[in-house]
């Protein structure tokens, strides 16, 4: 949200016509050169990681990662990153290059190979959308390098620049504008015959896909997985966008390189072909089945023919549905909060808790919940919400419940609209005992019962958990959230004041899938994140919220197409608009 929006907001006079909208999506690649040799009996394993800055402030987000590329100091990465682009606006961007050096997804864990800056605006203007950018250090990142990475001493004025004595490679980056295609193509090959590249072996084969650019370029845009020891492959089917391959254009060059894997990275290059969408759309045919050619071989032998063949298998057209389409054939989004009141929060009277209710300002709990549920209530069309507390002792009796309807009525915890939720949470401050333990896997339970009873794709439920520390019923909660994963439901759980919440990155599922008793999740349904990541530091809770909304819901549409299409779910048709009904004609007698 831009400081501009949060300005005309707060006076009235918005008008949303006027609002920044994307121009378009851009999808960028990245690839890199001569990168810096971090490791001691190999090459580095790099990673690309993407930062945007932030309307209005200097303050780096991270935005994305490719994947990791074994032994190689010259990487092109298959992951793209895909960026809203606008016109009117400088967006900066950041990549930093990282040697990975074990399964951490802490980047201070692995080695900094360099950074580069540049704004989108600088990439999609110019020749081809492409610039090269030299990687660099700051002062402070250059005195944490190895001494024998220097050839002399450091003395610069603290900007990025390359290690003195030392090129630290370059950055590649290219912009390419999205068409709306939202075609996808489930295809699958086979090699038959291709070169022995292995002394002791056969090979061990991969495919890489390059689609090619208006330039006459190439950008790699998947990889198959590696078939060990054979000259007879046959890959996965694997799915790739259309607008990946070719961008929409049907009749854009398609090229396809075969090459033998090795461990240290220096993978052999057995030949190539050429296709493009129109002929591989022709399906298994004759004309799929496409000789593989290494140009240095033919020009020295005569007698070449080819270094094998690569046959398609089969080649499927999917139209992809987007989460706009459940939400206009009617799926309604149902939306459950869950609050923490464990004693470890502080007593509600006093500002030191986390519960404190403030004359001035909302608390963490109270931000949060605001913050998530003003945007989900817009996808809910009886705005009718659940709000459920755990850990406290009720009255009358003081008996402990880890699953209270906040209003005070557990046949009717319906809440009316995000305040209602918020004056009952205020209510129960005041009527209930903050106690204990922090027991998650009874709200969980709760709502998959009722996500239970409707599979039909016309209903996803959405659990908001906001809590202060640590979980005492892991065992059971990572059991409810495996059991919870064949369920149309997510699970968002904010982290509110300075406690380590390390079991909840464990619960979510974006490293290691969640697992109970040698089952895993057949799905991430899990966001978690730490609220204090997102407190602006000048007190502008308007902009705190935002942020945190944007991040937590960020994967929700993701969770939810996941789910549908493992069901076989399909969006219903969106009903036709509304047409008044006819004025009834009156005919004088």
């Amino acid at each position: 949200m831009s400081n501009t929006f949060l300005n005309m907001a707060s006076i009235g006079d918005f008008d949303p016509l006027n609002a920044a909208i994307p121009a378009t999506k851009v999808e960028i690649t990245v690839s890199c050169r001569n990168l810096l040799d971090r490791d001691t009996f190999s090459k580095s394993d790099p990673i690309c990681v993407l930062y945007t800055q932030g309307i209005g402030n200097k303050e780096w987000r991270e935005f994305g990662r490719t994947e990791v590329i074994d032994n190689t100091l010259n990487p092109d990465f298959v992951r793209k990153f895909v960026l809203d682009y606008f016109f009117e606006e400088r967006q900066n961007l950041r990549l930093d290059l990282y040697d990975v050096d074990s399964n951490s997804a802490d980047l201070s864990k692995h080695d900094f190979l360099g950074q580069a800056c540049c704004t989108l605006g600088e990439v999609v203007g110019s020749l081809g959308s492409r610039v090269e950018k030299p990687l660099g250090f700051t002062e402070e990142e250059a005195y944490r390098m190895p001494k024998s990475l220097f050839h002399r001493p450091w003395n610069s004025t603290g900007d990025k620049k390359g290690i003195p004595g030392k090129k630290c490679g370059t950055v590649i980056i290219k912009a390419e504008e999205l068409s709306n295609c939202r075609e996808s193509v489930l295809m699958q090959f086979c090699g038959n015959k291709l070169d022995k590249k292995d002394f002791f072996g056969k090979s061990d084969p991969f495919l890489v896909f390059y689609r090619s650019n208006e330039d006459g370029s190439f950008t790699i845009c998947h990889k198959t997985e590696v078939v060990k020891n054979t000259l007879n492959p046959v890959w996965q089917a694997f799915k790739i966008p259309v607008r990946a391959l070719c961008n929409g254009d049907h009749d854009r060059t398609v090229k396809i390189e075969v090459y033998d894997w090795d461990r240290d990275g220096s993978h052999d290059f057995i030949g190539e072909f050429s296709t493009s969408y129109r002929e591989l759309s022709r399906g298994q045919s004759q004309f799929n089945v496409y000789e593989v050619v290494n140009p240095k071989k033919k020009g020295k032998k005569k007698k070449y023919l080819n270094s094998g063949t690569v046959t398609l298998l089969s080649f499927l057209v999917d139209i992809e549905v987007t989460f706009l389409d459940y939400i206009k054939g009617g799926t309604q989004i149902n939306f459950t909060v869950a609050i923490d009141f464990t004693a470890s929060n502080g007593n509600p009277a006093q500002p030191t808790s986390l519960h404190y209710m403030s004359p001035y300002q909302l608390n963490a709990y109270a931000m949060a919940l605001k913050a998530v549920g003003e945007i989900i209530q817009d996808y809910d069309s009886d705005k009718m919400f659940p709000a459920l507390g755990f850990g406290a002792k009720l009255p009358p009796d003081g008996r402990v419940s880890h699953e209270f309807a906040l209003n005070g009525n557990p046949q009717n915890p319906y809440c009316t609209g995000i305040e209602g939720v918020m004056e009952s949470y205020y209510q129960s401050l005041k009527s209930v005992q903050l106690y204990g333990p922090t027991n998650f896997s009874p709200v969980i339970n709760h709502v998959a019962r009722y996500a239970a009873s409707v599979k039909d794709g016309s209903q996803y439920f959405i659990l908001l958990i906001i809590t202060d520390g640590v979980i005492s019923d892991m065992a059971q909660t990572k059991e409810s959230i495996v059991n919870a994963a064949g369920l149309p439901m997510s699970i968002i759980i904010v982290g509110v004041g300075p406690a380590e919440f390390d079991a909840m990155v464990e619960l979510d599922g974006d490293e290691v899938r969640i697992s109970s008793r040698g089952r895993y999740a057949e799905r991430d349904i899990v966001q978690f994140v730490p609220f204090r990541d997102y407190v602006d530091r000048t007190g502008n809770h308007i902009l705190s919220m935002a942020r945190l909304a944007k991040d937590v819901l960020a994967e929700i549409p993701d969770q939810f197409l996941s789910y549908m299409r493992t069901r076989g779910v399909k969006p219903s048709p969106a009903p036709p608009p509304y047409t008044p009904p006819a004025q009834p004609v009156h005919t004088q007698i």
